[in-house]
């Protein structure tokens, strides 16, 4: 028998949850629920299921690098797109202040690019 259930999927540290939220709801299509030192974005793409990627307040936030042992990025998420969309949205990424950090998808053959959202986690677009 589970003890809890999963509420917020994923909760993020970072310097300002506000415009971390809008990026993620830029990016992923969802809405901005709250404000302050904690933030949700709330996904409910087929109006029953709700999901929620929220943020957190944390002064002083050192972001993961990657790749690197010594600062860990601990995590990453990953959002997947149809492989024919692949360039439209790491266009779109990039203009809502994501950064390219590793491109190369092997002519074609790797599923995946990495980036750095704005308050430097790491997240990759995996196309299918």
């Amino acid at each position: 028998m589970a003890i809890s259930t999963l509420e917020a999927v994923v909760v993020l540290d970072c310097p300002e949850p506000g415009k971390l939220a809008d990026f993620y709801a830029r990016l992923l299509g969802g809405t901005v629920e709250g404000e302050g030192d904690w933030v949700e974005v709330v996904f409910a793409p087929d109006g029953t299921v709700v999901k929620r990627l929220a943020f957190q307040q944390a002064p002083g936030h050192v972001p993961p690098k990657w790749p690197s042992a010594e600062h860990s990025q601990q995590f990453h998420l990953d959002f997947y797109v149809p492989r024919a969309q692949r360039e439209e949205a790491e266009h779109e990424a990039l203009a809502l202040g994501a950064e390219l950090l590793d491109g190369d998808d092997d002519g074609g053959k790797r599923d995946f690019r990495v980036y750095r959202d704005p308050a430097g986690h790491p997240f990759c677009l995996c196309y299918r």
